[in-house]
């Protein structure tokens, strides 16, 4: 219950419905700015961090994460709560952190703009009091995150290509580019003890020769991308691959131009998914910063449990092998992202998000997701997060940019990764404490 003193002026109303605007605004930003799927996970994450505290110091049966994540401590307390509006100063504070990491800060400073002065007409006082409260723990919050190795990491050395070992990850086609984000498992984790506390079984062993494991693997790529192909573009496995592609940046060629298309991020598609099933459960404002919160934690710890053991077992990609063996002229269905394939990032994020929003919503959850309408991609439904999850999974093999033991042990390694978050924050389903 929101605490403050009658007054002449009516109180300001915060609704869910803001808080989704405020993600789906962040989103956007991202998109336009081009953040790699790790750091975008960051994005989300400490900003839901934040507007959540607010609200579990206020609501009692929702418990700070303090004591659950690594090194957070108890944010500030009001010093008065006359006039202040809780879900006021949590979206101050969810669009003051996310302000500050993101690179197109005008276009969220618009948005906050647009809602300072609504709430400002409405009741100065609340406003007043409320927002700056929402900045005092956005910078306390902010304190905590500049102490995550993420400034240190942006110094470190590129990741280097340079080897006569045939197994190690090359860039690919068509632009070529370096790996992406290769100390990310440096980043602190929320919950996890280390990077490597999920460490899968290695992929299987290299090896070119015919009938080996591995090359049986490659030659699954090649047979099933041939068979999608000679279906068409209409095809399920197509609309499969293309509905969760998710690739941030996809390079495009004409002739001697190159240029980008831009689409949102693996951890992005869950945080969409996430906001489905806030509205489809009519969620208020807490239920709604809840559940954006507790996806995004186990988002953020799936990209930092991939990304070391990508960087760790340094794959080489489908596509450069087939080149090089099967079919020079062989492109995948989806274009390859610019880092090591074992093993699959969105396997691992989604088994890990999957997993969370079944221990908040339940299992066998029907959903409809229109996440990537705005991409030109029609709506596909499901029964459950774990369909989802499958799906999302099996994408990258139609798609032609993992192997099968990527995919599958990837998201076995997000599930026990997802369970484990629960576990450690204690998530209960909705409507119980």
């Amino acid at each position: 219950m929101t605490l403050w003193s009658c007054q002449d002026k009516e109180d300001i109303q915060v609704t869910s419905e803001d808080f989704h605007a405020s993600v789906d605004k962040v989103t956007q930003v991202m998109v336009h700015d081009i953040f790699s799927p790790p750091v975008a996970s960051r994005i989300f994450a400490y900003p839901n961090i934040a507007a959540y505290e607010i609200m579990a110091y206020q609501q009692p049966g929702y418990n700070s994460l303090v004591g659950h994540v690594d090194e957070l401590l108890a944010i500030p307390k009001p010093q008065d709560t006359t006039q202040l509006n809780f879900e006021l100063a949590a979206l101050v504070a969810h669009i003051e952190l996310s302000k500050r990491l993101i690179f197109s800060e005008e276009k969220i400073e618009t948005f906050r703009d647009s809602l300072y002065t609504k709430w400002n007409t409405t009741n100065p006082t609340q406003f007043e009091n409320s927002k700056k409260y929402g900045l005092q723990v956005a910078d306390f919050i902010g304190q905590w995150m500049d102490k995550d190795n993420y400034k240190e990491t942006r110094t470190m050395p590129k990741f280097s290509v340079y080897s006569d070992d045939p197994s190690r990850w090359q860039p690919t086609p068509p632009a070529y580019m370096d790996g992406i984000e290769p100390h990310w498992s440096k980043i602190r984790p929320f919950t996890m003890d280390s990077a490597a506390q999920f460490k899968p079984a290695p992929p299987p062993a290299f090896s070119m020769e015919k009938g080996s494991k591995f090359h049986k693997e490659l030659e699954e790529v090649y047979n099933i991308s041939n068979e999608i192909t000679a279906k068409g573009d209409s095809s399920e496995e197509v609309q499969i691959a293309q509905f969760w592609d998710c690739n941030p940046y996809v390079s495009i060629t004409r002739g001697h131009l190159m240029f980008a298309t831009k689409k949102i991020t693996p951890g992005a598609h869950w945080i969409g998914i996430t906001k489905i099933a806030c509205r489809k459960n009519d969620l208020d404002f807490i239920n709604t910063v809840n559940a954006y919160t507790k996806t995004s934690i186990g988002i953020f710890e799936g990209f930092i449990s991939c990304w070391d053991e990508k960087y760790r077992s340094n794959l080489i990609r489908p596509e450069t092998l087939i080149n090089q063996h099967f079919d020079d002229s062989w492109k995948p269905i989806l274009q390859t992202p610019p880092f090591p394939e074992y093993t699959s990032g969105h396997s691992v994020v989604s088994g890990s998000a999957s997993t969370v929003l079944t221990a908040i919503f339940g299992d066998n959850y029907q959903f409809d997701d229109d996440t990537e309408i705005p991409y030109g991609l029609p709506i596909r439904s499901f029964e459950s997060f774990n369909k989802a999850a499958d799906e999302a999974a099996v994408s990258r093999l139609y798609g032609g940019i993992h192997y099968r033991a990527a995919i599958d042990i990837g998201l076995t390694q997000g599930r026990q990764l997802g369970q484990f978050v629960v576990n450690k924050l204690n998530i209960t389903p909705l409507n119980k404490s």
